[in-house]
């Protein structure tokens, strides 16, 4: 449900003037590197957020400081977001470099647009243009740099879901894969130990976000969605700079570009093809033009992901997609998340298989039909979750519903029931063979994904 926090975000504007982000701090002792950011609102409210990095081998290289500081300074330009929508004041002070009229569009642009599902369900209404007011009181000027990169290596992030998976069982014979991984949890080792990786190869960074910022959310300031896979853009870019990587392959599918409500805003924003392409363009511009950052999966909708996934058996019992229960590895069973996995994969996977995968059958658990709704198009919004498009949950669900005696599980008698959704021949072709041709894939990349393909 939507709340009404039009007039507590009126409130907070007026009482709070400006959010400052003062700077950051480098530390490289020893075998970490520890990167503190600094931010404060009106001199009232602190916040240190850190990121520290092990320093493993795939560090031991050379890399120009005044690169790096660069690199730091965007992931504090990501990260401060977090921090400046507990009270949204209207303006935004940077303090370590002057931005030019074109950085600060960019900025202002994914700032919006990935906190579109903040304002949408705090009831918050906006515009674009007059929502912040960026200064940059600095004469120090962001240029681009020169980086030595090994067109072999590639950053791969590792979620712990299905499309990491995929996307690392695809290139570790082909490329350099250095596995890259934001706290990770059981599900990443265990995903890229499969993948022939030890946790000593794993590019890590720990975030550690200030617990003034937990507190404030406690006491009632502004709470919501914010862009993490923004975040990971940049600390990703990092991770390639120190690693000498050409190339960062994400695993974001063409049907995170639909938005999550019609018209409205897209809970995926940070991983569509518009935010992929503003970013590379971004930092071609004012980074450097040696790295290159794509979705591998960008072609794939997640209906084609998940068949590639069904085959890769070695990865079922260790990756997980639910949000709510990723900090004890399980699966919760009683989120959209869940069940839209359970959706996506029962056309390629026996029910025994999926019901041993997930503990249980999800198909029998009527209490999931208002997901059920929101996920095939029966109610009016799709969850707030990283999921497929009403049409792939459709076409699943009638390619699942055949390999299943009479009666029906519940919930698939209730979509029977209650969905008209009927596909011409020619859509269920595009729906099981969609190959979307706007990506940013190089052609080794393309050659690997289209032969994994038609094996």
């Amino acid at each position: 449900m939507n709340k009404n926090n039009q007039n507590k975000y009126n409130t907070l504007r007026q009482t709070y003037s400006k959010f400052v982000f003062e700077g950051y701090h480098i530390t490289d002792i020893d075998d970490i590197l520890t990167v503190a950011f600094d931010f404060n609102i009106d001199d009232k409210h602190f916040f240190k957020p850190t990121l520290t990095i092990p320093k493993k081998a795939l560090l031991k290289t050379h890399h120009d400081p005044k690169l790096l500081e660069s690199l730091i300074f965007h992931i504090g330009m990501i990260e401060l977001i977090s921090y400046w929508k507990v009270a949204c004041p209207q303006k935004v002070i940077i303090k370590p470099y002057f931005l030019d009229s074109n950085q600060i569009k960019f900025w202002k642009k994914l700032y919006f647009k990935g906190l579109g599902e903040f304002f949408y369900v705090n009831g918050i209404n906006e515009d674009q243009e007059t929502y912040m007011q960026i200064e940059t009181p600095s004469s120090r000027k962001l240029f681009r740099f020169k980086v030595n990169t090994d067109p072999q290596k590639v950053i791969v992030p590792i979620g712990g879901g299905k499309d990491s998976a995929v996307t690392l069982e695809l290139l570790r014979s082909k490329m350099k894969v250095i596995p890259f991984s934001v706290n990770p949890r059981k599900a990443v080792l265990d995903t890229t130990h499969i993948g022939g990786f030890k946790r000593a190869q794993i590019f890590e960074v720990n975030r550690n976000i200030d617990p003034h910022l937990l507190e404030m959310n406690k006491q009632g300031f502004l709470n919501g969605h914010t862009p993490f896979s923004a975040l990971l853009g940049f600390i990703t870019l990092m991770a390639a700079t120190l690693s000498h990587a050409k190339y960062i392959a994400l695993s974001n599918e063409s049907s995170a570009n639909e938005p999550t409500i019609k018209d409205g805003p897209n809970h995926q924003y940070s991983k569509s093809i518009e935010f992929e392409n503003d970013f590379r363009q971004y930092v071609a511009q004012f980074i450097s033009r040696d790295i290159e950052y794509f979705s591998f999966l960008r072609p794939l909708n997640e209906y084609g992901i998940a068949r590639l996934f069904s085959g890769m058996k070695d990865y079922h019992s260790a990756f997980r997609s639910c949000n709510a229960g990723s900090k004890n590895d399980r699966w919760c069973g009683k989120c959209s998340k869940c069940l839209f996995t359970y959706i996506i994969l029962s056309p390629f996977l026996k029910p025994s298989d999926m019901q041993s995968m997930f503990g249980r059958n999800l198909f029998d658990d009527v209490e999931l039909i208002p997901f059920l709704n929101e996920l095939s198009g029966i109610a009016e919004e799709k969850p707030f979750e990283c999921v497929g498009t009403t049409d792939e949950v459709n076409f699943a669900l009638q390619r699942t519903i055949p390999q299943f005696p009479k009666p029906l599980p519940p919930l698939l008698k209730y979509y029977q029931e209650n969905n008209s959704t009927k596909f011409s021949e020619e859509t269920k072709g595009i729906i099981e063979n969609a190959f979307d041709n706007h990506h940013f894939l190089d052609d080794p990349f393309l050659t690997i994904l289209k032969s994994a393909l038609n094996d």
